[in-house]
């Protein structure tokens, strides 16, 4: 066993410190007070701080202290599971808890533990289109918090939690890089599309029930977003439908559609677009199999481009080939 100490604040550290922990390889976790400095300070004496004093903008951070092992887990992936519970790009805010002491950070004790965060920095900026605001800092000072916020949900098992756990478990099945599709402008897209293609993805049209491309095809192969290539639907989850377009119980990745109210036609219905190239697909309903989940996306052959399973290597999609078996 290779013990190491990583201190991570994240917002309240309840949460973080009740996520942080269920993760295999963490050994301990500790919840408490990190930088900040009460009036008076003497750095040669221990220092203490109370809740109350944090809550008065002390400058301390909530910070949870989390010890691992390295043979389990390394240092990236608890960074990369950290960054599930946060917004990187708030200032001061996580979820409803607003105040300095609720600031992101990542707080080492080595030179080595910073160069690997600030390489997991950089590439989580990629992700977002606003400044990362995650701070990336040798550790000051590490105050211990009063005993009842240690392991706080574990004691209260209904108490308050920032922490999205529907949405992490969304995150983790990521499978698609939206970095190598590329949304194209309207010319371009009335260039390689039909005119019906183009009405449904850009203007939002339906084609006719029935008489579409792939409403009843049980071809084995991927279907892509027919405006930028991006994986959307597998073969594997198509199922034959009554409503006359393609019928599919899931996405390949829940992240690559994106889900809207629609209220047009005096009707209450959920759109679904694509995420790159932000083409209107169809609309996802709670009326498909059960033993799939019980979602039906009812999606237009218009806006799908499909790959057979044997075209697939060749047209480099060849990573996809999983979701085919």
């Amino acid at each position: 066993m290779k013990k190491e100490t990583i201190y991570l604040a994240g917002g309240c550290f309840w949460g973080t410190e009740h996520y942080l922990k269920q993760l295999d390889g963490v050994l301990e976790t500790r919840v408490g007070y990190a930088f900040g400095k009460k009036e008076g300070w003497n750095p040669e004496l221990p220092e203490t701080v109370t809740y109350e004093e944090v809550c008065r903008h002390s400058g301390h951070a909530e910070t949870v202290e989390v010890v691992f092992d390295t043979e389990m887990i390394s240092l990236e992936t608890i960074l990369q599971e950290y960054a599930y519970t946060i917004d990187p790009t708030s200032l001061g805010r996580q979820g409803a808890d607003v105040g300095i002491q609720y600031r992101t950070g990542i707080y080492s004790l080595s030179e080595n533990q910073r160069s690997t965060a600030a390489a997991f920095l950089s590439t989580l900026q990629k992700e977002y289109d606003r400044p990362i605001m995650v701070e990336n800092l040798p550790l000051l000072q590490f105050i211990p918090a009063e005993e009842y916020h240690q392991d706080y949900l574990e004691k209260n098992p209904g108490g308050y939690c920032h922490i999205d756990f529907a949405k992490i478990a969304h995150k983790k099945q990521k499978v698609v890089t939206p970095e190598k599709y590329t949304r194209k402008s309207s010319g371009e897209l009335q260039a390689m599309l039909t005119p019906l293609q183009y009405a449904v993805t850009m203007e939002n049209a339906t084609e006719p029930p029935f008489l579409n491309e792939y409403w009843d095809s049980s071809a084995e192969g991927i279907y892509v977003d027919i405006t930028t290539g991006e994986p959307l639907f597998s073969s594997k989850d198509k199922f034959p439908s009554a409503c006359g377009w393609p019928a599919f119980s899931k996405p390949m990745d829940p992240n690559t559609v994106t889900e809207y109210d629609d209220l047009s036609f005096d009707m209450i219905r959920t759109e679904v677009r694509s995420r790159v190239g932000n083409a209107h697909l169809g609309h996802v309903f709670d009326d498909g199999p059960a033993e799939s989940g019980g979602l039906r996306y009812c999606i237009n052959s218009a806006s799908l481009r499909f790959i057979p399973k044997k075209d697939m290597e060749e047209a480099g999609y060849a990573e996809f080939l999983p979701f085919l078996e």
